[in-house]
């Protein structure tokens, strides 16, 4: 009774736009209130202090910074003219273009809603130049910068470990593979359809090109170079490579001269306001995970699942399917926040390896970005591209197709994610 309680005075909350930290926060208030009374309230707002106070959500805002300072001091720049000059030859290139340098991006940002501002604004108006269909040039930028989370650094990532006690490093080497598999997936998907429509090609291959524009961008190649190395070598923590990936942008930014200080402070300013939005929904969920605890609602979530079947399999197609439902009306922190908590004694009890399932709910998010209502990531494409939105969800979908099959993969071929972390942290 008190979780549909929960539930109703929840999405009453959200229908009338009170936003999800707050509305999580009150909805547990109140069932604290009618389940034990008001004695638990004193603790409350220091019950949300201690659980915000987390020191790997520091690299939260420093990756925001990073992939800010990449754009605006001519790093993306010059890895879209190497990418064009190395695949631009080939029917469909400037898409190939597009998820290529998307990939490269997020490994310095690790936002896909960055990604698409800050590459969408280059790219979807030199694609739509060249011939290509709006609608299929916001989706192609879109699902690649969703895919492109998938691969290190990753705020939900971060975001996740930090919610189900996992290893952010283990995480981030997980991703890698999928990461890499889902991006030629999606290359392949777009010479398909550019074939299928006759698109042009970007330009004729030069090899002379090609070496003047690596040279141009071989400073930005340092990048993942640093921050991966750093991260996976053990040199640094994921939080202190954040750091490191800030310095790092600065000061290749000042090498290429091309530095716009009024836009980074822009970026600055938005990065402190994702990270606000961010923390008050991390202190929420502690509040509602405290609850929760107490009540030991998820051990019974978990045992009345087990109860239907206690396949590791039949549980991990349950959790998909709950978690593409979530994907559809949660941004992916919120979801992450508001159902790891709740799932991870199924997970658990049933032998998922927490790293692999914490893959399992980055691709399934990811998705979740791609399909409306909420779809942020889409949204934000489509206003770059000022396309509408079922326009560009019925070019998305031959990507969208790529990303479920990427799923799947991820889901029962476990060693696609987990190889990579058995051999370096588990051999």
């Amino acid at each position: 009774m008190i979780i549909l309680t929960m539930f109703v005075v929840l999405l009453f909350l959200l229908s009338i736009n009170v936003p999800i930290a707050i509305g999580l926060a009150v909805t547990t208030i109140i069932a604290m209130v009618m389940k034990t009374g008001t004695s638990f309230l004193i603790d409350t707002a220091i019950v949300m202090f201690d659980g915000s106070m987390k020191f790997p959500l520091i690299a939260i805002p420093l990756f925001i910074l990073a992939g800010s300072i990449m754009n605006s001091s001519g790093i993306s720049r010059r890895l879209i003219a190497f990418a064009s000059a190395l695949v631009g030859f080939i029917k469909g290139g400037l898409s190939m273009i597009n998820i290529a340098t998307s990939m490269f991006f997020a490994e310095i940002s690790g936002s896909a809603v960055a990604d698409v501002a800050a590459l969408g604004s280059i790219l979807i108006p030199a694609m739509k130049k060249k011939g290509y269909p709006g609608p299929f040039a916001a989706a192609v930028t879109s699902s690649s910068a969703s895919l492109a989370i998938i691969i290190p650094p990753s705020i939900p990532m971060i975001v996740y470990a930090v919610m189900a006690q996992s290893s952010v490093v283990q995480l981030f080497v997980a991703g890698v593979v999928p990461g890499i598999i889902g991006g030629f997936l999606m290359m392949f998907a777009a010479y398909i359809y550019a074939r299928r429509k006759n698109l042009p090609i970007e330009e004729n291959f030069n090899l002379v090109n090609l070496r003047k524009t690596a040279k141009e961008a071989a400073l930005a190649f340092l990048l993942p170079i640093i921050i991966l190395g750093g991260i996976f070598g053990g040199v640094v923590t994921a939080t202190e490579g954040a750091g490191l990936a800030v310095v790092a942008a600065l000061i290749i930014g000042l090498i290429y001269r091309e530095f716009d200080f009024k836009r980074l402070y822009q970026a600055a300013t938005e990065g402190a306001i994702q990270t606000a939005a961010v923390m008050l929904l991390v202190a929420a969920s502690v509040l509602l995970g405290e609850f929760l605890t107490v009540e030991q609602i998820p051990q019974k979530v978990a045992e009345s699942i087990i109860d239907m079947t206690q396949n590791k399999y039949a549980v991990l197609a349950i959790l998909n399917v709950f978690l593409l439902v979530i994907g559809f009306f949660l941004h992916s922190v919120a979801a992450i926040i508001l159902t790891v908590p709740i799932v991870m004694p199924l997970v658990n009890a049933v032998g998922i390896d927490p790293v692999h399932f914490g893959i399992i709910v980055t691709l399934n998010l990811a998705i979740g970005q791609q399909t409306p209502p909420v779809a942020s990531v889409l949204v934000t494409a489509c206003s770059v591209a000022k396309a509408d939105i079922w326009d560009v969800t019925r070019a998305n979908i031959m990507f969208i197709c790529v990303l479920l099959f990427l799923l799947m993969l991820v889901t029962y071929v476990p060693a696609v994610p987990m190889t990579l972390v058995e051999f370096f942290y588990r051999s």
